[in-house]
C-alpha cells in the first residue's frame, strides 16, 4: 500500500511517558502526604479503549487503523481531551496525556476529567478525502464511548478544526433526532461556522503568553525586553511566536521538524508564516540564517519555549541550553533527569499543565457556549481565559512557596488535593 502507511514506531529506548507522568504524581503525592487510596485510583486510566477499523482508500484498497481514546478520570465531570493524528501515537503516550489532561483539568478548576486519543499515522501523507473518510469510521468505531456530557475530544497534533467538525457530524447523524442540537457539543475546536468559539485557535500560545507576562511581572521584566527560542511553529509555537511578535518580543530561534533557524537580532515571524503558508514548512526561509539541530539548544535567550513533542529536554539538552526559563508549550517536553539539571541549573520552569492550559480552558469556553446556544466575542474570551490562567498561576506559586517545591510539583500538588478532596466526600461506589 505504499510508504505512507510506514509510521515511525513509538519509543523503544524504555522511557516510558505515563511512568514518568506517574513519577511526577507520586512526588506531589508526598509532599502533600495525598491519601493512599487515591494514589491507587489515579495510578491507572479507568478505561481504555482500542478500536480497529476498515477504511477504503483512494488506491481502491482497504487499510486498518488502529484507534485509541484513553479515560482517565471523570471525577470532577466528563473525560476532556484532544484527538492525535500522528507516527508517535501509541497506547503509552496517549494514558499519558490522558493522566495530564486530569490534572491539567483539575488544576485550572474546570468540570472535566481527563481523556486523550489518537490513530498512528502520517496527516501528511493522506489526502484530504482519506483523512475524512478515516475521521468518520474512527468516530463511529468509538460510538458512544464519546459524547456532549460524558467525553469530549478536541483537536491535538495533526488535527484541526476541520476533523472535529467531520467528527461532529458523524456524531450527529448518528444520534437520536431529540439530541441533535446538544450534540453539537461533543468535540470542542470547531470552526466558527459549525458551533466553534472565538479565540480557540490561538487559545493555548494565548495561555501561554498570559502566563510569561505574569512571570515577567514578578522578575521586573517586560516580554519585548526578553529573547526568546521556540521548538515548533505550529498551531502553539506558531501562535505563540506571532502574539509575542506582535508586543515587540524578540524570538532569535525557530526549530521544526524539517529545519533549524536563528537570526540574533529577531526573526522576522509575519514574513516566516507567510513562507510557511506558501510552502508547508519554515524550511528555505529566507530571512534567516539556518544552522543545525544541536546548536539550538545553545542560542542564547532569555525564554525557551518547547512547543512540539514530549521528552525533548533530556539531561544533555538542559545542559546546553542557555535561558533563564522554560515555559512549556508541549505536553511532557522536560523528562525527569533534564528537569534536575534545570534545578541544579536554577532555570525556572513553568509546567505544562499550567503552561499550556489555554486550550482546553477556551474548550470548556466553546462546550458552554454550545449548550447554552450563545455565542461571546473574542474580548470576551480573552478576559476570561486570562482570569482562568492567572488564577491557576497564582496557585501553583502560593503552593510553590508553602511547601518550599519546585513549580511542577506545585502544579500538581493543587491539582490532586482538589480530586482527593472530591473522593473522600463522595466516597467510592458501592
Amino acid at each position: 500500500m505504499g510508504g505512507r502507511y510506514n509510521v515511525a514506531m513509538p519509543n523503544q529506548t524504555g522511557w516510558s511517558f505515563f511512568k514518568q507522568v506517574n513519577a511526577q504524581v507520586v512526588k506531589a503525592s508526598d509532599a502533600c502526604k495525598l491519601s493512599s487510596d487515591v494514589r491507587t485510583i489515579l495510578g491507572e486510566p479507568k478505561n481504555e479503549i482500542i478500536v480497529n477499523f476498515p477504511v477504503k482508500m483512494n488506491d481502491g484498497k482497504i487499510h486498518m487503523f488502529k484507534g485509541y481514546r484513553i479515560q482517565h478520570n471523570n471525577l470532577l465531570g466528563p473525560f476532556k481531551g484532544g484527538i492525535r493524528y500522528a507516527p508517535s501515537v501509541s497506547l503509552d503516550e496517549v494514558k499519558a496525556l490522558a493522566a495530564l489532561m486530569t490534572y491539567k483539568c483539575s488544576l485550572v478548576e474546570l468540570p472535566y476529567g481527563g481523556a486523550k486519543g489518537g490513530i498512528q499515522l502520517d496527516p501528511a501523507k493522506f489526502a484530504q478525502d482519506e483523512i475524512m473518510r478515516i475521521t468518520r469510521r474512527f468516530t463511529a468505531a468509538l460510538g458512544n464511548n464519546i459524547g456532549p456530557l460524558y467525553d469530549i475530544p478536541a483537536p491535538d497534533m495533526g488535527t484541526n478544526a476541520q476533523i472535529m467538525v467531520w467528527m461532529m457530524d458523524t456524531f450527529v447523524n448518528t444520534t437520536g433526532s431529540q439530541a441533535r442540537n446538544l450534540s453539537q457539543a461533543v468535540v470542542t475546536g470547531k470552526t466558527l461556522a459549525c458551533g466553534g468559539s472565538e479565540g480557540r485557535e490561538k487559545a493555548t500560545a494565548q495561555g501561554l503568553v498570559f502566563c510569561l507576562e505574569r512571570w515577567a511581572e514578578e522578575n521586573k521584566k517586560s516580554l519585548p525586553e526578553c529573547t526568546f527560542s521556540i521548538q515548533g511553529f505550529g498551531n502553539v509555537g506558531g501562535n505563540t511566536a506571532k502574539l509575542l511578535h506582535a508586543q515587540g518580543a524578540r524570538i532569535v530561534a525557530i526549530q521544526d521538524k524539517d529545519a533549524t533557524l536563528h537570526h540574533p537580532e529577531g526573526i522576522d515571524i509575519p514574513g516566516l508564516a507567510a513562507h510557511m503558508g506558501r510552502t508547508g514548512a519554515i524550511l528555505g526561509f529566507p530571512g534567516a540564517k539556518p544552522i543545525t539541530s544541536d546548536a539550538f539548544f545553545e542560542v542564547e535567550h532569555d525564554i525557551f519555549i518547547p512547543a512540539a513533542i514530549e521528552g525533548i529536554i533530556t539531561a544533555d539538552t538542559a545542559k546546553r541550553l542557555k535561558c533563564k526559563l522554560v515555559a512549556e508549550g508541549a505536553n511532557g517536553p522536560t523528562r525527569p533527569e533534564g528537569e534536575e539539571v534545570l534545578a541544579a541549573r536554577k532555570i525556572e520552569v513553568i509546567p505544562d499543565i499550567l503552561a499550556n492550559s489555554g486550550g482546553v480552558i477556551v474548550s470548556y469556553f466553546e462546550w458552554v457556549q454550545n449548550r447554552l446556544s450563545e455565542r461571546w466575542d473574542l474580548e470576551e474570551v480573552d478576559l476570561k481565559l486570562k482570569k482562568k490562567i492567572l488564577r491557576a498561576y497564582d496557585h501553583v506559586r502560593e503552593v510553590s512557596r508553602s511547601l518550599s517545591c519546585d513549580s511542577r510539583t506545585a502544579a500538581y500538588v493543587h491539582a490532586v488535593r482538589r480530586i482527593e478532596v472530591s473522593y473522600l466526600e463522595r466516597g467510592i461506589f458501592p
